[in-house]
């Protein structure tokens, strides 16, 4: 590896300090504040209270002058600033000139007001906990003639920040927003099902036979068995066994693999969250799915209005519901009911679109639905009783023939979750998983896999039951304002960066 010019610099500085006897990599360093912590409770009157506080962070900036020096230091929970005095460092303050931007430092003193009427702490001892060799891309801050804040060389390319998502985390701040609001939506998701009595379970990732979806999955090698194993498409029909199993409510946040394409919706490795109910429907489902996510909009950011992609976007309950031939008809003018294969073929053309001769039913009807029906639906909206050739794990509609009890949550034309009445007729589920199975051998790859087993589960029997899953990567999108999943992922999946 070829190093630059202050990359060997800062290892030139790091070799001063460990002569001069300075441990720059310690074990260990005791807090007792944070900076927000500070920033917020500190009062002038109260200045007792702080006269021996230890805080740690990495240096994001350094004014040296002479005898005294100014920096701020960064945590978890945002920056404060340092006043360095030479004689009260007498051991340190010279060693000081060998830090730099980046270096991760621990700090006692007293705080204090500055004249500026910055809150800031009095160093009284400072000790170096790691020296960083690479610098920090920092941008450049220059006030222009018109008084405005004028930013160079910001951290800003995406590639990058994704790539080096540590680096993004430190220069880009406030992206920590995002993240820490993903881990209070799941937490608060968690809350919602545990005080309903459902128990969070967990189930296998790697899959002797995958299923539960329509995808590719990923393929791997068992060496001591000498089998193909795959990381898990979707968790529901473990949870199924579950339910046939005994248990009346389990749900499941997980990591989920699919094969396919990425774009700003998908992402190779995503989160989903599902949980099936025995003894309910999916009507009871849609009643469950929007007080859900009601509570978790209001709980976590304290209203149910959010402005996502330019759009205003309420969760506030209830919400739309809609058949979804009653959407073909209201957005494509067409009467899609009953439709058969060779009709639905010849609408492939008549709409522009471009799908391979081959496709089956199933994937006609879905792009016409996502290319004509979907881009409508802003709002969060409940598209129900869908057809039984798309849904093979879906329970028959109780009125009208050719449909499943099905919904699919839309909102900002993106599904965000999906649900059923489950089939729990073992001979039904049978006849459409071979179908199913027909399907895959006429060249649809993402058609299900026939498991024996868990036909052989619902043959012990399982009861009435309701299943959703949800998409918890574009619910954080929707909810936190960002646009790709990747913004929402500390760690996307990447093209392999060139040699």
């Amino acid at each position: 590896m070829e190093r630059t010019e202050q990359q060997i610099r800062r290892l030139e500085e790091l070799e001063l300090l460990e002569k001069d006897g300075i441990n720059a990599f310690p074990y260990s360093y005791e807090k007792t504040h944070n900076a927000l912590d500070i920033i917020t409770k500190f009062k002038d009157e109260q200045s007792e209270e702080y006269s021996n506080v230890s805080v740690a962070g990495r240096i994001m900036a350094i004014r040296r002058m002479g005898k005294a020096s100014f920096c701020h230091i960064l945590d978890q929970t945002g920056k404060i600033q340092l006043y360095l005095k030479k004689d009260d460092l007498p051991e340190f303050y010279d060693k000081f000139k060998l830090l730099d931007i980046g270096d991760i430092i621990g700090v006692k003193g007293f705080v204090f007001r500055t004249k500026t009427g910055e809150i800031s702490i009095h160093s009284k001892e400072i000790i170096l906990l790691c020296k960083s060799v690479t610098p920090l891309p920092i941008a450049k801050e220059e006030i222009d003639e018109q008084g405005n804040k004028v930013i160079y060389d910001a951290f800003t390319d995406k590639e990058t920040r994704y790539r080096q998502r540590y680096t993004d985390l430190i220069v880009n701040y406030d992206i920590r927003k995002a993240f820490i609001n993903r881990s209070k939506i799941i937490s608060e998701m968690r809350h919602y099902f545990d005080s309903k009595g459902w128990l969070e379970v967990e189930t296998p990732i790697l899959q002797p036979i995958y299923g539960g979806a329509t995808a590719r999955p990923f393929i791997t090698h068992h060496n001591a068995l000498d089998i193909p194993l795959y990381l898990r498409i979707a968790d529901e029909l473990y949870l199924k066994r579950l339910i046939v199993g005994g248990f009346e409510g389990v749900y499941e946040i997980s990591k989920n693999f699919r094969n396919e394409g990425m774009d700003k919706m998908h992402n190779p490795e995503y989160t989903a969250m599902e949980i099936y109910v025995a003894y309910k429907d999916y009507n009871w489902m849609m009643d469950m799915t929007e007080d859900l996510l009601c509570s978790i909009a209001s709980n976590v950011f304290g209203t149910t209005t959010f402005f996502y992609d330019n759009k205003e976007i309420s969760f506030e309950k209830p919400f739309r519901r809609a058949k979804m031939f009653d959407l073909f008809k209201e957005y494509t003018g067409m009467d899609l009911k009953g439709i058969n294969y060779d009709e639905l073929k010849d609408l492939i053309h008549k709409f522009h679109l471009e799908i391979p001769e081959n496709s089956s039913y199933t994937k006609i009807l879905d792009e016409i639905f996502s290319e004509k029906v979907q881009p409508h639906l802003i709002q969060p909206t409940f598209v129900i009783d869908y057809p039984i050739e798309i849904s093979p794990l879906a329970k028959k509609h109780r009125t009208e023939a050719g449909l499943v009890e099905r919904f699919e949550l839309f909102v900002n034309g993106g599904e965000l979750a999906n649900a059923f009445s489950e089939l729990n007729d073992p001979r039904d589920q049978r006849n459409r998983l071979e179908q199913q199975a027909l399907d895959r051998a006429n060249g649809d790859e993402e058609a299900m896999v026939l498991d024996e087993d868990f036909l052989n589960a619902l043959e012990i029997g399982m009861p009435p039951t309701a299943g959703l899953g949800i998409g918890i990567d574009r619910l954080v999108m929707i909810l936190t304002g960002e646009t790709s999943i990747r913004d929402v992922l500390f760690f996307p999946t990447m093209k392999p960066e060139k040699a």
